[in-house]
């Protein structure tokens, strides 16, 4: 009898080593966009409330649109709040991407953003060299400490946090780890057109395949100017193709990607920006900074830059796109 149930304990192990992994894809909504995950495991998992819960975590500690979040709460002039991991992490890596981008990856531009109408607040009315100047007084991370007792501390109550340019790839590599948690080593993360890939599209038994979004793509119909391969890195872009506002009054274009230098909101001549890196928060970082940098300033970071490669699009003398990619990122393209 004991032999038999030998025999049969080793039929079931063998048996459930055999199973072949299945993928399953999870969507769902959080930091105001949509999301899909293709996961690989032998059986499907419940995912979704572990899911919602890492997204309940990164809002509660940095979503600007949240009013009990801490960062809103900080915003407000609250000197109080000790602040979390979250916190933490998405203030060291800007700080991180501020240092190397010499300032042009900047969390403090909040109240600049508000102001041109890209916030939580009303734009202003009008928007001179003046305003500008008493504006950019609130600007600059040189002005905020995170203290040893994990406080905000700012040079002036009026300076405003802003995360969003990092935060949802932060919130993109937590949803990665909680996955890791769970077992699941091959996975690909689309959230709002950025992406985590892990491991391989077992499938296929190659790296996953991703796309760039051609400048020109519609909402409704869109279309890709090239094909990624990604495996163990997070790809995330930047763009000021849709991320615009025309004021009403005086019909001047204003573009969501803000130079925290000078404050302003008009163009560079890179057109949009797409960085691999090893995690999705410092891919979204920057990306978002060498929007602000343009082409020639941001080819001169890159080459002090380990680990990140980019695919920009820009404007030349003429007004006619072009791209430049480099070395690293070339080797991820699919001919």
């Amino acid at each position: 009898m004991k032999k038999l149930v030998a025999l049969l304990s080793l039929f079931f192990i063998l048996s459930c080593g055999n199973k072949t992994p299945q993928n399953f894809i999870n969507q769902g909504e959080a930091f105001g966009t949509t999301y899909a995950i293709q996961t690989y495991s032998l059986e499907k998992l419940e995912l979704e409330k572990g899911i919602d819960s890492v997204i309940y975590v990164v809002n509660k500690s940095v979503s600007i649109y949240l009013p009990k979040s801490d960062i809103s709460k900080i915003n407000r002039g609250d000197a109080s709040i000790v602040v979390d991991k979250t916190f933490i992490d998405n203030f060291n890596i800007s700080a991180e991407v501020h240092k190397n981008t010499n300032g042009y990856f900047d969390p403090t531009i909040g109240v600049l953003r508000n102001a041109y109408g890209f916030g939580d607040a009303k734009p202003l009315i009008e928007m001179d060299r003046l305003i500008l100047d008493s504006l950019l007084q609130y600007v600059g991370f040189n002005k905020v400490k995170l203290t040893s007792e994990n406080k905000i501390e700012k040079q002036y109550p009026e300076i405003y946090f802003d995360f969003n340019a990092v935060a949802k790839g932060y919130g993109i590599d937590q949803i990665g780890n909680y996955l890791e948690s769970k077992g699941i080593s091959n996975y690909l993360i689309e959230l709002g057109g950025e992406i985590l890939a892990k491991g391989k599209n077992l499938d296929k038994n190659k790296p996953w395949v991703v796309g760039i979004e051609n400048v020109d793509s519609q909402l409704e119909d869109r279309s890709y100017s090239s094909i990624v391969m990604l495996q163990d890195e997070a790809m995330a872009a930047s763009g000021n193709y849709r991320k615009f506002r025309i004021d009403s009054l005086t019909g001047k274009k204003y573009v969501h990607t803000l130079n925290p230098i000078t404050g302003s909101a008009e163009k560079s001549d890179v057109t949009s920006a797409t960085v691999i890196a090893s995690t999705c928060a410092v891919a979204d970082a920057y990306a978002t900074a060498f929007m602000a940098l343009g082409l020639e300033k941001s080819k001169e970071v890159l080459k002090t830059l380990n680990g990140i490669e980019a695919y920009l699009t820009y404007n030349d003398q003429n007004n006619k796109e072009q791209v430049f990619v480099t070395e690293g990122f070339k080797t991820h393209l699919l001919d």
